[in-house]
């Protein structure tokens, strides 16, 4: 197997295809509702929702390394962690926007591996 396939495949298993370990992280997050998502464990802790878009902005910045894209593109402002959900919008549409932000990071960076 070439060695950028390898990746390919360890990539998808670890986000979306049938695992060794357990659930991948798309089976994780699904069904895990806006509240749940936003839970937060201690003071100082971060949610489901802030890791899942911690995991959407490495996704991102391991696709602009490769891409050698511009620091600061991503399309929340910051890095690394983000805080969620915004006040006020603990919403089933903004944890869904953010899940899809997650899947785009995720097919991205399939698609800048796989040139």
């Amino acid at each position: 197997m070439h060695s950028a396939q390898l990746v390919l495949a360890l990539l998808d298993e670890a986000y979306q295809k049938k695992t060794w370990h357990g659930p991948n992280l798309k089976q994780s997050l699904k069904g895990v509702p806006a509240r749940q998502a936003a839970w937060r464990p201690g003071p100082g802790r971060h949610n489901i929702w802030e890791l899942a878009l911690h995991t959407a902005y490495w996704k991102y910045a391991v696709r602009r390394r490769i891409e050698g894209g511009k620091r600061g593109s991503f399309v929340l402002k910051g890095s690394n962690f983000f805080a969620r959900p915004k006040k006020g919008k603990a919403t089933e549409a903004a944890w869904s926007a953010d899940k899809k932000l997650l899947e785009q990071e995720h097919r991205a960076l399939r698609a800048a591996i796989a040139k």
